[in-house]
């Protein structure tokens, strides 16, 4: 039997100093610099508070973006945000191994909790390596003898061989936190127990990553038919012999997407009506929504799904049983645009199906139309979730399962 990984209730974290890699990145108002959106703090302030509850040192380890970016900030505001969810104090220092971080992290007494700087302003975070050579790292390096326990709870960010990530499970007796827990078992459990017909809803701009999911699902039989839209639904129409016209077909080229035409045609020819296209599609002219139908795709720029898919999707979603859904329909973020996504996901919420809806965008729309509590489960993590269906491994789970005792 493989290995499974530790979760907090593995260890005795009494008195003893746990190191907790969070995913708290959140989108920040370019204006005014303020949070606008507090879900993945309130997710794993359970973990924080279990932890600090059971009399542990809590050292918070998070990151803020990237850089280049706008949002690309400190966490003292995080800081605060965590406070009031939590009704605790949360320590905030603007440094991440200084000295005065590990004078902060050594003072720290039973049930206190404290945030480290952002960790990607360390610049050997970007970085993607073994979890051997990430603990050779100086932030492992300098953290690592402070620490009793480390805890990734940043299930978000479990597809990346970061060194905050993977690194610490080398020389430190590591678990899951209950964020990352909670998502393994229940999409591993879905993949286990699928029920039939099962339906996959893939759109969104990542391409590449929903072409690695159809290829896996359709070939061990889980999915019984895949519903295409956004970039990811033209790639398929173009690889079916439709003309989308040059402005879409450049624009797949210039995300570097090309070569998932032949992939998807690939795929069409193996498993023929499982993959389902767009029947017409919907694009601005003289600044009004059109639908077209696919075989009349004029040079314009496509923006969303049109209403024939949208009711031959949605009676595919309402026979379904199972039911994945990853990446809007096309540009929901406008309003002449967000049709095809605010209805297929008005359709998943209407059925008796297990829904499991992707982070990212799409799990962001399905809170914006109040729907998240009629799914089965909503994602934190986009990239995490979308491997997982593909058939990959997780790096961080991995190094977790293989994590010192």
């Amino acid at each position: 039997m493989p290995k499974r990984f530790n979760t907090i209730d593995d260890f005795d974290v009494e008195n003893k100093t746990v190191l907790v890699r969070i995913d708290i990145n959140a989108p920040v108002d370019p204006g005014s610099g303020l949070i606008l959106d507090d879900t993945r703090l309130k997710l794993h302030a359970q973990t924080v508070k279990e932890l600090s509850n059971m009399g542990a040192k809590v050292v918070l380890l998070a990151h803020q973006s990237r850089p280049g970016k706008k949002d690309f900030t400190t966490l003292n505001q995080h800081a605060s945000a965590l406070s009031d969810i939590l009704n605790l104090r949360v320590k905030y220092i603007d440094s991440i191994f200084s000295n005065s971080a590990k004078e902060a992290i050594k003072s720290l007494k039973p049930h206190e909790i404290l945030l480290l700087e952002n960790v990607r302003f360390f610049s050997e975070e970007s970085l993607s390596r073994t979890p051997l050579e990430q603990s050779k790292t100086l932030l492992v390096r300098h953290l690592s003898p402070l620490i009793d326990y480390y805890v990734n709870d940043a299930f978000a960010a479990a597809h990346r061989s970061q060194a905050s990530l993977v690194g610490f499970t080398v020389n430190t007796p590591s678990a899951a936190g209950r964020v990352m827990e909670k998502e393994l078992t229940i999409i591993q459990n879905a993949l286990d127990n699928v029920d039939h017909p099962c339906v996959f809803l893939l759109g969104g701009m990542k391409a590449d990553d929903s072409i690695e999911v159809m290829e896996n699902v359709l070939s061990n039989g889980t999915a019984d038919s895949i519903l295409t839209t956004g970039i990811v639904g033209n790639i398929v129409l173009w690889a079916a012999g439709a003309d989308i016209g040059e402005v879409n077909r450049e624009f797949i080229r210039n995300r570097g997407y090309e070569d998932m035409v032949a992939k998807s045609k690939e795929l069409i020819d193996r498993f023929g009506d499982k993959v389902k296209y767009p029947l017409d599609v919907a694009c601005e002219i003289k600044g009004q929504r059109v639908d077209i139908d696919f075989k009349e795709i004029p040079n314009e720029a496509i923006f969303d799904i049109g209403v024939k898919t949208i009711n031959y999707y949605a009676k595919e979603i309402r026979d379904a049983k199972y039911i994945f859904a990853n990446g809007p329909a096309g540009v929901f973020e406008d309003p002449n645009f967000a049709m095809g996504t605010e209805d297929l996901i008005n359709a998943i919420a209407s059925s008796n199906a297990f829904s499991l809806i992707g982070g990212g965008h799409i799990a962001a729309a399905t809170v914006g139309l109040g729907f998240e509590d009629q799914m089965s489960h909503l994602s934190s993590g986009g990239g995490a979730c979308i491997s997982m269906l593909a058939g990959k491994k997780l790096a961080a789970v991995e190094a977790l399962k293989n994590s010192k005792d």
